[in-house]
């Protein structure tokens, strides 16, 4: 009977599929695990064979412990909002909903094909109305909360309100905006209604304010940071600039302590938290006033602004020489001088065109603006320039700092090439890197009060000076900022918020969802709005509490609906918790069902979103547990960052000024070759014409589909493609061995498997050709899950041969050929040092070497001629989460009704790997001539007449009595003779 790998997974996919084989049941007596994957945008390009590799490592875990008898949670669903899908709509005219749901119908199929035990029936989609009220939900219960930092906890607004009704807000200890002025309660009472709202904003964890935003004039839309590449839109390479927005934003930054202390509490990778606690950045220093001068432009009263600034070093403020604010910060256009205006302003506008990134990643330029202004010292009174440079960026810290060239390399370079006056308070001082990692007993000098001191005692006196100044006070500070929540897109969460004079109002709970309206254009209006602007009917009736034409809006019962949709984050960031509940549509998941799954156990995704959707679905989760709505602040106890399948990239070289001509990867390997150069140049010169100057090569990825496993182009295809993009009559310079042969040859290289490096692999093509099964076991045996690895088709046939064997050990020309016979020794010693090896890598997420154990186990049963049904049944079992349907197949052949899915694990028995006999070298004379299995607990004397007795024995010795023979037990046997 041969093995028909194709139909054999078609059957037992349907089977998985109709009796739903997989489906998790809330309640159960079984232990409960829950084992999740990001899950993914669904492109349309489907999957490629790099995809798959976390999903498959853990349906393994996933499958292996429901061999374990574990109650398994494993949902799958889409991230299906997103900016290629509305790019799409904007370049076809097709709705975003449409080419979605395509994309989708793709990956179901792709992923069906692959044997992966998701409970389908838990299925979410983020652009799926009956999910995003919920996402919707939650942004109203942000809305309406605050974080009270005595009870570190976020708190109802209602509670806030009652404080200033009380008191006022003198005592009120929130993380809030920096611009708070205290008011009593005789002045709240007194307020407007709109009063009240701006100033509530002020504290709510969502909130609408003016921000410094990455701008994409191509896409039309707000970016955040982890969307830029090199200065320029990750999706599509557009160039981005810094610009003011009113934008909804998410008080983030008021967990910024929770999130680095729950680090603390989970099992995730250490790079992954690592990057977090960078992206948090916490820092311990003080935060110091500067008071700007008046000048001929501030008179003394408008003179009367502050600067802010926070530093970790606050015992070096007397060695500051200048002030340097970001581009960005609101004073500047305050306080810059006439004679600089025009300067500051050409600055500023340069600036803009450069990402957040950029700036912070470049150490080497040096450039700035002087305003002219000047702030006063707090201590020697003395007069401090402002620059502003930007080297300093809007969003960290206060957005300016307090410049200390001789204690800073970046504010001394700056100051040497402005020519600003450096003191040295640290004259006669070592204030080398490895003095200063000795913080204690570094000595301040030269700094009045601060003479002497050591650091933590100079740093404690000088947040004390300031003190009593006025001027300061000691603080701690984080990196971390509030997250823009706005997105000027279509494809996006609508926000459950319409305007009343100006100021946002939430949509009762009880109306959600509020659903995308329909638009003829996907591109913001003529008038710069965003897509939504071009919606007819996107307007709230207070009244009918329904979506109503806009031209009806009075601006009395029916008002203007929100035109920004949510960021792609938005969706992601609870949906694990939906999983658990998902078909509920009467709250988020019942009390019931996140008290059963409570958190997920597993979650094995990308470490690409550390400080992304990691990092905003832990706020979210930490606020729903303030809100009582989970049993714990942390979603995920253990977390592993799956490595990546790299593709095997092919290339040839055009050439730049005639780019009609490619030469083969020969001629670019000789032209690279320092003593081959010349000849080459001259060679391509021959067909050029160009002067040996002007020839200069562009590497040029080549579909990876055009070239075979002997790196040779399939020329008439590829010119085919090439038409593609407008080469109509390329050609090829090749080598002369080439040209023999005919033939162009590509160079090879890995790097990321993408759609734009032309290296993608196609699983479905594998799948025909090898069957899914292969492909999950040849995955996990590239290599180990968190580390890097090339894709190579040609080694899958490796694992392919493996399953054919597998096979083979069951099955012979005539069918099933397994016995009820009684399993051997060797036979129990195989399958239990098998159950040992692959139950310790399971655990240890150590696939790729039981894919070789389940190699050598077969092999060695093939050997041993094992038919027993004791041996190959449970052999099937620790196989099944590996390769499932080969499993599934025989397994049923073996008799069983039911899925080997509900199969108990084999439990290893020790006993069976217990050595009861030795294989003795027996020797003669020092020199070892064969070898006798005996049983370990003879005695020396059973040995030696055991051995003697042997008639290989009797013919080494010939007849004579042997003078001697040495016996160790458990090691040799030496017959002196």
């Amino acid at each position: 009977m041969k093995y028909h790998f194709n139909e054999i997974e078609a059957k037992w996919q349907k089977y998985w599929a109709e009796n739903q084989t997989f489906k998790a049941e809330n309640y159960s007596d079984k232990p409960k695990y829950y084992v999740l994957d990001m899950f993914p945008y669904p492109s349309g390009a489907g999957l490629h064979v790099g995809h798959p590799l976390g999903y498959i490592a853990s349906d393994i875990y996933a499958r292996y412990k429901r061999h374990k008898g574990f109650n398994v949670l494993h949902p799958q669903g889409y991230d299906s909002f997103g900016l290629p899908a509305e790019q799409y709509a904007i370049q076809t005219g097709q709705h975003p909903a449409i080419t979605t749901a395509e994309n989708i119908k793709t990956y179901r199929r792709q992923l069906d094909q692959i044997g992966f035990s998701f409970d389908w029936s838990r299925e979410v989609r983020t652009s799926d109305p009956s999910y995003y009220k919920w996402t919707q939900w939650i942004f109203i219960q942000l809305f309406n909360s605050w974080y009270n930092n005595n009870s570190d906890k976020a708190e109802n607004i209602s509670e806030l309100i009652k404080i200033f009704e009380a008191e006022g807000n003198t005592n009120v200890n929130a993380e809030c905006d920096d611009d708070i002025e205290a008011f009593t309660v005789e002045e709240w009472n007194c307020y407007s209604s709109e009063k009240k709202q701006e100033i509530l904003l002020k504290y709510r964890l969502t909130y609408l304010a003016e921000t410094e935003v990455n701008w994409c004039p191509a896409l039309g839309t707000v970016l955040a940071n982890d969307e830029i590449v090199n200065g320029v839109s990750e999706r599509g390479g557009h160039p981005v600039i810094r610009k003011k927005m009113t934008q909804w934003s998410m008080r983030i930054s008021a967990y910024a302590e929770r999130l680095l202390q729950g680090l603390e509490t989970i099992d995730w990778t250490d790079s992954l938290k690592e990057s977090q606690r960078n992206w948090i950045g916490k820092s311990v220093g003080a935060s110091v006033t500067f008071n700007v001068l008046p000048n001929v432009t501030l008179s003394a009263v408008e003179g009367s602004h502050k600067i802010d600034v926070f530093t970790t070093r606050p015992d070096t403020i007397f060695g500051v020489s200048f002030m340097t604010l970001a581009p960005e910060h609101e004073l500047v256009s305050k306080i810059t001088t006439p004679e600089q205006k025009a300067e500051v302003e050409a600055y500023i506008e340069a600036t803009a065109k450069r990402s957040e990134r950029d700036r912070m990643a470049d150490v080497k330029t040096i450039s700035g603006a002087f305003t002219g202004a000047y702030a006063e010292h707090p201590f020697s009174k003395k007069p401090i320039p402002i620059w502003i440079g930007d080297y300093v960026l809007a969003g960290y810290g206060t957005g300016a700092v307090m410049s200390v060239p001789c204690g800073d390399q970046r504010d001394y370079d700056f100051a040497k090439h402005f020519n600003i006056p450096i003191p040295n308070i640290f004259e006669g001082v070592d204030i080398s890197e490895e003095a200063f990692a000795d913080k204690d007993n570094t000595i301040i000098a030269n700094s009045d009060f601060l003479n002497g001191l050591t650091y933590k005692k100079a740093v404690k006196t000088a947040i004390y000076e300031l003190e009593k100044l006025g001027q300061g006070k000691g603080k701690t500070n984080y990196r971390l900022r509030d997250a823009v929540f706005s997105r000027q897109r279509y494809w996006g969460e609508p926000f459950p918020v319409y305007y009343v004079n100006g100021m946002p109002q939430m949509i009762d709970a009880k109306h959600l969802p509020i659903e995308l309206p329909e638009v003829e254009k996907y591109l913001p209006t003529e008038t710069g709005e965003p897509p939504l602007g071009n919606a007819t009917v996107w307007a709230w009736c207070t009244e009918t509490n329904t979506v109503v034409d806009n031209d009806k809006i009075d601006n009395k019962t029916i008002f203007p609906l929100e035109l920004n949709t949510m960021p792609g984050w938005a969706g992601s960031s609870q949906y694990f918790n939906r999983y658990m509940d998902p078909q509920n549509d009467k709250e988020i998941f019942s009390q019931d069902a996140i008290n059963y799954w409570q958190q997920v156990d597993l979650y094995i995704g990308g470490s690409e979103h550390a400080t992304g959707h990691l990092l905003y679905s832990r706020f979210w989760q930490k606020f729903m547990f303030d809100l009582g709505l989970v049993p714990y602040d942390e979603f995920a106890k253990k977390l592993i960052n799956q490595g990546m399948i790299l593709g095997t990239s092919a290339f040839v070289y055009r050439i730049n000024e005639k780019p009609e001509f490619f030469v083969s990867g020969e001629v670019f390997n000789n032209y690279n070759d320092s003593e081959k150069r010349i000849e080459t140049l001259n060679f391509i010169q021959e067909f050029t014409g160009l002067s040996l100057e002007s020839i200069q090569l562009d590497e040029i990825h080549v579909d990876v589909k055009y070239v075979n496993a002997s790196n040779e182009i399939d020329v008439p295809s590829f010119r085919n493609w090439m038409k593609e993009f407008k080469y109509e009559h390329i050609k090829f310079i090749t080598t002369k061995e080439e040209q023999e042969k005919d033939i162009v040859k590509v160079n090879r290289d890995v790097e990321k498997m993408s759609k734009s490096k032309y290296n993608v692999v196609n699983p479905d093509q594998i799948c025909i050709d090898y069957g899914a099964d292969s492909l999950r076991l040849y995955e996990m045996f590239l290599g180990p899950l968190e580390q890097y690895k090339p894709w190579n088709t040609a080694g899958i046939t490796g694992v392919h041969s493996f399953l054919k064997k597998l096979w083979k050990l069951y099955n012979d020309d005539n069918g099933l050929k397994v016995t009820d016979a009684a399993p051997t020794k060797d036979n129990l010693k195989t399958l239990h040092k098998t159950i040992k090896k692959v139950e310790e890598d399971i655990e240890n997420f150590s696939f790729n070497t039981s894919v070789s154990t389940f190699m050598i186990a077969c092999n060695e049963l093939t050997a041993q001629k094992c038919t027993s049904k004791q041996i190959l049944e449970p052999l099937l079992v620790l196989i099944s989460p590996y390769a499932p349907h080969i499993a599934e197949e025989l397994w049923n052949q073996l008799g069983h009704d039911s899925s080997i899915s509900l199969a108990d694990f084999p439990k290893f028995d020790e006993s069976h790997l217990v050595e009861s006999t030795k294989n003795y070298p027996i020797s003669f004379n020092g020199k070892m001539r064969f070898t006798m299995e005996l049983a370990l607990d003879l005695s020396k004397d059973d040995i030696e007449k055991a051995v003697l007795a042997n008639d290989k024995t009797k013919e080494q010795l010939q007849g004579r009595e042997p003078k001697k023979v040495i016996v160790v037990p458990g090691k040799i046997v030496n017959i002196v003779g």
